[in-house]
């Protein structure tokens, strides 16, 4: 019997890795929380964030990038919303890549997500670190299917995605079911 086999699983993550004792998890990238110092940047999660359960959940393209763990949770769809990420599992999960990286097209996500939800699938909404692109379209599509007003679906999307952040910064300029990017 080899050493792995001998251990317990992770209680967090599942895996086979002594997480009591810091080891970071081989497979998905699970490791325990440790305390910033002060005024220091928290390290985002390995995991995506879910944001309806069973259905929908918010990540950045290092949670994409972890196909043991998006398995383990159970995503079979991902909506890639930057253009220049590589899908990287195509034969392991069901993608939609946005074309356009100048203008945002919410309706044709939309119309993805909508159609994961009547499948009862699974789906991760990412970008490349899960905090304004991908974020935006969850907004979105919380508006849309659930009839919620912005700030409502901002806070329900922070309350599960603290790092996500919005602002006029970010170039969104918002027209019927697209923002273009400035």
């Amino acid at each position: 019997m080899r050493k792995r086999e001998r251990e317990n699983p992770c209680g967090i993550c599942g895996h086979y890795h002594k997480y009591e004792e810091g080891e970071v998890c081989g497979v998905c990238g699970h490791r325990p929380p440790v305390a910033p110092a002060a005024g220091a940047r928290q390290q985002d999660s390995a995991f995506p964030s879910e944001i309806l359960k069973e259905f929908l959940f918010l990540g950045s393209y290092d949670n994409a990038s972890r196909s043991e763990l998006l398995k383990t949770i159970g995503v079979s769809h991902i909506l890639n919303t930057v253009p220049l990420c590589q899908n990287l599992y195509r034969n392991s999960f069901t993608y939609h890549c946005l074309q356009e990286d100048k203008t945002l097209q919410f309706d044709d996500a939309i119309q993805f997500l909508e159609q994961c939800e009547r499948e009862k699938a699974r789906v991760l909404v990412h970008c490349m670190s899960g905090k304004s692109r991908s974020a935006a379209f969850v907004i979105a599509f919380l508006m849309k299917s659930r009839g919620w007003r912005l700030a409502q679906s901002f806070q329900w999307v922070k309350e599960r995605r603290p790092q996500v952040q919005l602002s006029d910064d970010n170039g969104l300029a918002f027209h019927r079911g697209t923002a273009a990017v400035d």
